[in-house]
């Protein structure tokens, strides 16, 4: 005879399962175009993908930024931005290994310094996602991370230069550290008398929001200096209630929320589009900081849009929206002192 469950006490009725913490949904990543385009209920020849281009640069997405893609549509805007396929291994005249000239704007192992008070850290190679057109997919970062050494060269190299008065957290992502790594970093900067601003680019609050954790927000809430985070979003589809609710734990933390995007062919090239983008970041709590031309790294032609192009969608983005909504269009280029503006 089966008898009947026991009843739950009210105790064990209410207290909830531990959420996974953020390194779980990190491991749990999709790594496979195959098992990508199965739950999108895509056909992977039909879309080109490319054995060749993710053996050279592997898969990586979040699960639940794949939760936001359109099934059954091969030109989704997410889906475009992390799919391997064959364009990728086309050699194209005009894109290096090495953009944006980071090589030769090497200070210390993991520092780049191009612009003038300014140094960027090359905290990790690690990210939660890999974007096709990351201008950084053939960088070496096993031998330039600022984390080598306790981070000893980095800090030394900004200790010794007074005219540095922001330091920027770059990667890869420098969210991909954990929150005891970067407060190990922070704290050996907080030294340097001469800084005066902390500058965090990242994709994780969008890609992975859970790494906007408690823990995250008391070491945000906790440095001595005005935070400017920078956010990358180039579509308005990338925003969900979860990407709200972490960008709402980082402005209450008193940073100041910037997004940067890149014009992409066949992502955003389009004036509604956009403008989605600017007015969905906007709600969200992000000024529109940055809408940078494609950097022409080997492996991602298929993505640029011409200055053309770039520049009477950034004519139409000033008629029809108000100016604090219209992003600075810019292309990077090597030796510049600045953004060049388009």
């Amino acid at each position: 005879m089966i008898t009947a469950a026991p009843a739950l006490t009210p105790e064990k009725a209410v207290i909830p399962l531990p959420a996974p913490r953020w390194q779980e949904h990190w491991r749990q990543a999709i790594r496979d175009p195959a098992q990508l385009l199965a739950a999108l209920a895509l056909d992977p020849q039909e879309l080109g993908v490319s054995a060749e281009a993710l053996a050279q640069f592997p898969l990586r997405v979040p699960r639940s930024f794949v939760a936001r893609m359109r099934r059954a549509d091969p030109s989704d805007p997410l889906l475009r931005q992390v799919l391997p396929i064959d364009a990728e291994m086309q050699v194209v005249p005009g894109f290096s290994f090495d953009a944006v000239g980071d090589g030769a704007a090497k200070k210390a192992t993991g520092v780049i310094q191009k612009y003038r008070g300014r140094a960027l850290l090359v905290a990790t190679g690690s990210c939660a996602i890999h974007c096709r057109y990351c201008f950084r997919r053939h960088f070496d970062y096993a031998g330039e991370n600022a984390a080598r050494n306790g981070w000893e060269d980095a800090v030394a190299a900004i200790a010794a230069d007074p005219s540095i008065d922001e330091i920027i957290l770059s990667g890869g992502d420098p969210l991909s550290l954990t929150t005891a790594k970067l407060a190990e970093l922070t704290t050996a900067l907080a030294g340097i008398a001469h800084i005066r601003r902390l500058r965090i680019h990242s994709r994780l609050p969008v890609v992975l929001p859970e790494r906007v954790d408690e823990e995250l927000v008391q070491w945000l809430d906790q440095l001595p200096w005005p935070v400017a985070f920078v956010i990358h979003a180039n579509h308005a589809q990338e925003f969900d209630t979860a990407v709200d609710a972490a960008l709402a734990r980082l402005r209450g933390t008193g940073a100041q929320l910037l997004n940067q995007a890149v014009l992409l062919r066949g992502v955003n090239d389009d004036l509604d589009a956009l403008a989605a983008l600017s007015e969905r970041s906007f709600a969200a709590g992000v000024l529109p900081y940055y809408l940078h031309q494609l950097d022409r790294v080997q492996g991602v032609a298929h993505f640029e849009v011409s200055d053309e192009r770039a520049t009477a969608l950034h004519a139409g983005l000033m008629a029809r929206l108000s100016g604090y909504l219209v992003p600075k269009l810019v292309r990077e280029l090597p030796g510049d002192t600045s953004k060049r503006p388009l």
